[in-house]
């Protein structure tokens, strides 16, 4: 037997990268999984690599749009008649620029992609667990979420406002078996990191992606990034009956870059 058969998840941002990487360990172990990304294209093409039969289905939509996450959740429940594990994955660093130079707008794309989505994502997924009294909720967040780089303002602050999150609502339905958590990686060198990382070097200051990949190695205790597997691993355990008992926690996936 599988560590989640039966069970049926779903993913923001699940066709590439983090995501992807979840919904593979997903379904290995058993599970059902919708798998969400703006792409149809892209979606038809990772249902195909996947190779899960009527264990996977894709649902398009930019979940920095309220439509599109609650509708991710309203549809994993329509086809497979429940919700066991959302993992809340999708995120990023939309826009690079100091406090000072942040227009209005880069700074509410921030709060809707990485923040936003998880509050609208979490709240339609505990309308359906809490009367099940079962569930597993987790986040992905960021070391960013303790931590805090010059130039990604938005990111950071979404982060740690994701964490606390992520506490307050362990807190509230803790008692009804249902667990609320997040996840903490450091670097992974993703598409997505090499689309915006040669910006994100310009506003820290760094000279070129090179030196952004280097500092964020030499931060760490393993001197190397972070891989998606590892992320998976970690979010496998905690969709697992394992961590039945583990709650309102940022786990960490960093090589020992945050030291606390």
């Amino acid at each position: 037997m599988g560590k989640l058969d039966g069970k049926v998840a779903c993913i923001t941002g699940g066709t590439r990268s983090i995501g992807r990487a979840m919904a593979d360990s997903f379904l290995a172990e058993g599970a059902k999984v919708v798998v969400n990304g703006r792409s149809e294209e892209k979606g038809a093409a990772c249902l195909a690599e996947m190779d899960a039969g009527d264990n996977a289905a894709f649902f398009a939509g930019d979940v920095s749009k309220q439509d599109a996450v609650e509708g991710l959740i309203d549809f994993t429940i329509e086809k497979y008649g429940q919700l066991d594990i959302c993992c809340l994955n999708s995120g990023g660093v939309n826009m690079t620029a100091p406090v000072a130079q942040m227009t209005d707008e880069e700074w509410k794309l921030e709060i809707d992609w990485n923040l936003n989505h998880v509050f609208w994502g979490m709240r339609r997924a505990l309308n359906h667990m809490i009367p099940r009294e079962s569930g597993r909720i987790m986040v992905t967040s960021s070391v960013e979420g303790k931590l805090g780089k010059p130039g990604i303002p938005g990111y950071a602050a979404t982060k740690h406002a994701v964490n606390g999150l992520v506490k307050a609502a362990a807190q509230e339905v803790g008692t009804l078996g249902i667990t609320v958590n997040s996840i903490l990686p450091g670097l992974i060198e993703t598409d997505i990191v090499r689309d915006t990382g040669p910006d994100s070097a310009v506003a820290m200051g760094l000279d070129g992606y090179d030196a952004l990949i280097e500092m964020f190695s030499s931060e760490s205790a393993l001197k190397r990034p972070n891989t998606v597997e590892e992320v998976a691993g970690v979010a496998l355990f905690l969709a697992s009956d394992a961590a039945r008992n583990m709650t309102g926690v940022m786990f960490p996936v960093d090589g020992g870059t945050m030291p606390y």
